[in-house]
């Protein structure tokens, strides 16, 4: 399962688990996704053959890294949406955000100017670096903001790979629990594989999703041997399905 194939699969045959992907990062040149139109067109033609037949974007929000706005995000989603209408691709693409929760996203929190990836869901997530200190605090904050925080790729925190237990309290915390779809597969290693198989075997996460940067990502959802990988810890049934 960890080793991947070298042998990319022209079409997607076996199961892949979403018709919509709720996130990715392929708005051209705003994040460290798709840095142009003509690569976001190719990642697309890719989520195309996997089935999936719409996205929502959402582009990192980062205070010291990229300080997107609705305005840069809708910019670079109005491109690909002509870019997709000139080169006659039906594909629906909608546009949000990934929030780092940092004091940048604290100060755009109480002016309530957020993107959302529907009617109140907020996609978030957590310092890779460090853990959170007082992750009840910061959803305790979004709550009463008016805002469901969803937590993005839980399973890729490496703090927490010592303590699943933590898992059940983020969602007892209030926060959605969100699974990259790779982890599934053993492209981020052992530990996320081993943190997203406890999530979804203790009915903890709400959303998956691609998470999609570039064209390694993906090849590995293109390929073949990792077809059947995610039935046995998703079950057969779509995913993300309210989000249509």
């Amino acid at each position: 399962m960890f080793g991947l194939n070298k042998n990319k699969a022209h079409s997607s045959n076996g199961y892949f688990p979403i018709v919509v992907d709720m996130h990715s990062h392929i708005l051209p040149g705003i994040d460290d996704g798709s840095q142009n139109v003509a690569t976001s067109l190719e990642l697309v033609k890719g989520l195309m053959q996997l089935g999936i037949k719409k996205s929502i974007a959402t582009p990192h929000i980062i205070s010291d890294l990229y300080r997107n706005t609705p305005e840069t995000i809708n910019t670079a989603l109005q491109q690909l949406r002509e870019a997709l209408q000139q080169n006659n691709i039906a594909y629906e693409v909608n546009a949000a955000a990934e929030y780092l929760m940092d004091d940048m996203f604290l100060k755009l929190l109480s002016k309530k100017n957020l993107l959302t990836i529907q009617d109140n869901l907020l996609l978030t997530e957590f310092s890779f670096a460090s853990m959170p200190r007082k992750p009840e605090e910061l959803s305790f904050k979004i709550i009463m903001e008016g805002y469901t925080p969803i937590l993005a790729h839980p399973e890729r925190y490496s703090y927490y790979h010592d303590q699943p237990k933590m898992f059940d309290r983020l969602k007892e915390l209030g926060f959605i629990l969100q699974v990259n779809l790779l982890s599934l597969t053993g492209y981020y290693g052992k530990g996320p594989f081993k943190a997203a198989k406890y999530i979804l075997e203790n009915n903890l996460a709400g959303f998956v999703g691609t998470d999609l940067h570039h064209h390694n990502h993906l090849n590995a959802f293109l390929d073949a041997c990792n077809h059947n990988v995610f039935e046995p810890f998703l079950g057969h049934k779509p995913w993300n399905e309210e989000l249509l």
